[in-house]
């Protein structure tokens, strides 16, 4: 499949996956058109807060920085739907721990449209946990994958060939050279038949995109598309480091 990215007005990249027009925002969040739905993958909510119990300080606003990317992709784009794709919360008691003015704006978010969580490894615990009447209850509904039009949504990208599949977990990451020292940024990836995600959190790292899990999951070069500070930028897989 030939993959031919264009500019988006927003800054980002609309492309094609499985026949599904979408634009890869500056986020590191996807927007499906057609639906118009919102995809964020790997927002690992308290993460902070969680190497603070082992005695690893982090400052502890990730959370709230999560927050707040996400609250402006929801301001301008109004999605009928949200989806999360796993790894929302960094572990089995985030939910407990987040603050209770950031879980008001997790809530205001959610109000009036669809709020989907997919299941992670970190956080299928936690959001297990969530539903009914628990005290630390999420809005929205908590499931292991969903389709959105032709596409397949789900935590971990699946082995062998998996069109229309859109995955979080590895939180793929671009090196390339540039003036006379190497960049690194987290990006999306995509051969136009899948694609994996960036990590959406404040505080996640990324796994280079030439490693084999990320590599082997295409049969032909696909592109990373690194996300600048208003722009996300297409890379030919050749430049990458």
């Amino acid at each position: 499949m030939t993959l031919s990215p264009s500019r988006h007005p927003c800054g980002g990249l609309k492309v094609v996956i499985a026949g599904e027009p979408c634009v890869l925002r500056c986020s590191g969040a996807l927007h499906v058109l057609a639906h118009n739905v919102l995809i964020a993958a790997d927002l690992h909510f308290e993460k902070g807060s969680s190497f603070a119990a082992r005695g690893q300080m982090l400052p502890p606003y990730d959370s709230a920085a999560t927050l707040e990317r996400l609250e402006a992709e929801v301001a301008e784009l109004d999605p009928r739907r949200v989806v999360l794709l796993g790894d929302s919360w960094h572990d089995g008691k985030a939910i407990a721990r987040m603050a209770p003015a950031d879980r008001l704006r997790l809530e205001r978010l959610a109000f009036g449209r669809d709020w989907i969580w997919l299941e992670g490894n970190h956080d299928r615990e936690a959001l297990i946990q969530s539903g009914g009447d628990a005290v630390d209850a999420l809005p929205g509904t908590v499931v292991e994958t969903m389709t959105v039009g032709a596409l397949r949504l789900v935590h971990e990208p699946q082995p062998g060939d998996q069109p229309g599949e859109v995955a979080g977990h590895l939180h793929p990451a671009a090196k390339v050279a540039a003036y006379h020292r190497s960049v690194r940024r987290p990006c999306f990836v995509t051969d136009g038949r899948r694609i994996v995600l960036p990590a959406f959190g404040a505080f996640t790292g990324g796994l280079n995109v030439r490693d084999v899990a990320i590599a082997g999951l295409f049969a032909s070069p696909p592109i990373a598309a690194a996300l600048g500070r208003d722009r996300v930028h297409p890379l030919a897989w050749g430049s990458l480091l």
